[in-house]
């Protein structure tokens, strides 16, 4: 029996078909599909919160959130900014930072308190956050925040993430305001 047969109606493809692609199979629409990821990849931050000082790699997170490395990597950076291993170094960092104003470690066991297991990759990454490597942060910020709400601190301790390309002063790395030249009456 043809198209043409008595008796048959011919109905339009429920979605358009375009030769060399593959229709949409799946129930979900595109929005209820990005809202799903967004939530999977709150679960991975907070898991890097977390857990920040254990052995973490993009695969197992990857894995918990039911998604490929590689998509994952994807979409974390296109919903944060930055990849999920550049946001544990990160996080590393920042509690690396708070380990040495207090002082009473050394940068070594800082290092391997935080998670990291080179002190070469640590030390590096920690000056290319921070702008001066981690025992000469440990020796001058020992009493920076003192004092200071622990919230406050926090915040303005912050290393913050810049282009790798461009290499600057301290001030400039870290975003930090520069300080008005004092006005002289």
């Amino acid at each position: 029996m043809g198209a043409d047969s008595p008796g048959r109606e011919v109905r339009p493809a429920p979605h358009p078909v375009v030769c060399g692609t593959i229709p949409q199979v799946t129930s979900r629409s595109d929005a209820a599909q990005h809202l799903s990821d967004l939530a999977w990849l709150r679960r991975v931050r907070d898991r890097i919160d977390r857990e920040y000082e254990l052995p973490l790699d993009v695969e197992a997170l990857a894995r918990g959130a039911h998604m490929s490395a590689g998509h994952l990597s994807r979409q974390f950076r296109l919903a944060y900014g930055e990849s999920p291993y550049s946001y544990l170094m990160t996080r590393r960092i920042e509690r690396a930072m708070a380990l040495l104003r207090r002082g009473d470690l050394s940068v070594t066991d800082v290092c391997f308190a935080v998670g990291c297991s080179s002190l070469g990759t640590f030390s590096s990454r920690f000056t290319e956050l921070v702008g001066v490597p981690p025992s000469t942060y440990r020796r001058d910020a020992a009493g920076a925040t003192a004092g200071m709400p622990s919230c406050v601190s926090k915040q303005v301790t912050r290393p913050i993430r810049t282009d790798r390309s461009v290499r600057t002063d301290r001030s400039v790395r870290n975003r930090e305001a520069p300080a008005p030249e004092p006005r002289l009456a």
